[in-house]
């Protein structure tokens, strides 16, 4: 009975956990304030957004793994790739690849704008072409860090492809493993991301080249350490 009404009650209440978490972390900057405006002006889709306690974490996991690669499928206007490149160590970079132009302009106004054009590279078109044909001859499987958020019906492909590349230690992090609540129920929905993001947890909870962690931070983000 206990454990029911312990249940009930973190459901009721954990939007307010969540403002207080974000009440007690460092806020975004004027620049990154103003990346979430324009984003939330221009766009519908502004809730692709990550906040800013996921561009915190973000920023800090860099920053204690010391990575020097970075590896971004899903730029959309620049926000994670922003928080992620301040945590990179001195001579770092990170790629980010999206196929949306119609956000680069703006992507790339607040990576300039943030003193970052020289440690982010962004790249248009087809994720898995541009890893395989641009960015993995260029990193060597040196990756240290890979960070997922895009077509969720290729999270296991993405997750596949990138393995090898990262360094032994390094993370693959995905975001939105929870996919708004329906992951919980597999029966009720049937479009081709909720089967992805299923299919993604399922694999990598039984992959024994990786350690998973998925934490229940806005719509879920799933750290994998390379072993």
């Amino acid at each position: 009975m206990d454990e029911l009404f312990e249940k009930q009650q973190y459901s009721t209440t954990r939007r307010e956990y969540e403002e207080y978490a974000i009440n007690h972390t460092l806020a975004d900057d004027d620049l990154m304030s103003e990346l979430v405006r324009r984003t939330h002006l221009s766009f519908t889709t502004a809730g692709m957004l990550s906040g800013v306690l996921q561009g915190r974490l973000l920023e800090n996991l860099v920053r204690m793994m010391n990575a020097r690669i970075i590896v971004e499928i899903g730029t959309y206007t620049g926000y994670s790739a922003i928080y992620m490149a301040r945590g990179l160590r001195e001579n770092g970079v990170l790629y980010t690849i999206d196929n949306n132009p119609e956000i680069e302009d703006l992507a790339n106004e607040f990576i300039e704008r943030a003193g970052l054009s020289d440690r982010i590279t962004t790249y248009q078109g087809d994720a898995l072409e541009v890893l395989t044909e641009t960015i993995f001859p260029l990193t060597e499987a040196n990756i240290d860090l890979v960070f997922i958020d895009a077509d969720k019906e290729n999270y296991v492909n993405y997750f596949n492809l990138c393995i090898d590349k990262v360094r032994q230690g390094g993370y693959i992090i995905a975001d939105n493993v929870l996919w708004y609540g329906r992951v919980f129920d597999s029966q009720q929905y049937n479009d081709k991301e909720t089967k992805g993001i299923i299919a993604f947890n399922e694999m990598v909870i039984s992959d024994h080249r990786v350690e998973p962690l998925l934490l229940p931070i806005r719509d879920g983000l799933m750290i994998l350490r390379k072993l």
